[in-house]
C-alpha cells in the first residue's frame, strides 16, 4: 500500500512549482521526494517532524505555501474539516494540496467494521469517503484536478494470501475502479478573479516534455 501511495504522490507533486512545500503528518515517510520546490519541510506532532505543530493550528502565515501533502491526516484527526480549512488558509492562490485516504466503499472498510479499534492504524481511523471529501473541498474553494484509486486486494496480513489475491489489484482499476482500498487526489485552490486553467498532472508533464527550448537574444538600444 505504501509503495502504491508513494508512486501516486510522486506523480502528483512532480510538476508543482513554487517556493515552499509542506508535508503534514507521517514525517518518517517522504511524500514530497519527487517535488522540486527547494524549501520543503514536515509538520506534525509526531517525533521526527521539522516543525512540531497541530494541523488544526498551523504556525504558518496565510497564503505562504505553494504545495501541501496530507497523507492520511484527515481521517486521524478529530476535526478534519477544520484541518482542511487551515490548509486553505496557508495555501497561495492556485496552490495545490495532495490528499490520501482510506476508501469507505472498499474491502478495507468491511475489514474495519469487524476489527477492534484498539488494533491500531488504520482500523482506529475514521475513514472519509471521497464524495464527502470532494464536497468539503468544494465548499472551501478547491477544485479536484487529479486522482486515483488503488489497493483492491483484501487487506490480508499474511503474504501467502496477498499473493493469491494479487490479481485483484491488476483487475480492479478496470472492473471495479471506485472500490480501491485507498485513494490519492490532488486539488487546486481557486480564487475568484485569479482562475488559471491547468491540465491534469500527467498531461502537463507530457506537454512540458514535448516543448523544445527556444533561445532568445536580447538587444540593447544605444543612444548617441
Amino acid at each position: 500500500m505504501l509503495n502504491w501511495e508513494l508512486a501516486q504522490f510522486d506523480s502528483a507533486v512532480d510538476d508543482v512549482f513554487g517556493f515552499r512545500a509542506v508535508q503534514i503528518g507521517l514525517p518518517e515517510v517522504d511524500f514530497l521526494r519527487q517535488n522540486r520546490i527547494r524549501y520543503r519541510f514536515t509538520l506534525a506532532l509526531e517525533p521526527g517532524a521539522a516543525l512540531a505543530a497541530d494541523p488544526l493550528q498551523l504556525p504558518l502565515a496565510s497564503q505562504s505555501v505553494d504545495l501541501v501533502a496530507l497523507p492520511h491526516v484527515l481521517e486521524g484527526h478529530h476535526n478534519p474539516h477544520d484541518v482542511l480549512r487551515e490548509v486553505e488558509r496557508v495555501l497561495m492562490p492556485e496552490g495545490q494540496v495532495v490528499i490520501s485516504g482510506f476508501n469507505t466503499t472498499s474491502l478495507w472498510r468491511v475489514r474495519q467494521a469487524f476489527t477492534f479499534r484498539r488494533n491500531g492504524a488504520p482500523w482506529d481511523a475514521k475513514f472519509i469517503g471521497l464524495l464527502r471529501l470532494r464536497e468539503w473541498l468544494r465548499v472551501l474553494g478547491f477544485e479536484l484536478n487529479g486522482g486515483k484509486f488503488g489497493c483492491y486486494a483484501p487487506p490480508f496480513t499474511q503474504k501467502v494470501w496477498l499473493e493469491r489475491f494479487a490479481f485483484m489489484d491488476k483487475a480492479g482499476a478496470r472492473w471495479w475502479p471506485i472500490t480501491g482500498g485507498v485513494y490519492v487526489v490532488r486539488a487546486v485552490k481557486r480564487v475568484p478573479g485569479m482562475r488559471i486553467v491547468t491540465p491534469a498532472w500527467r498531461q502537463e508533464r507530457a506537454r512540458r516534455r514535448a516543448l523544445a527550448p527556444v533561445s532568445q537574444r536580447s538587444h540593447k538600444n544605444h543612444h548617441d
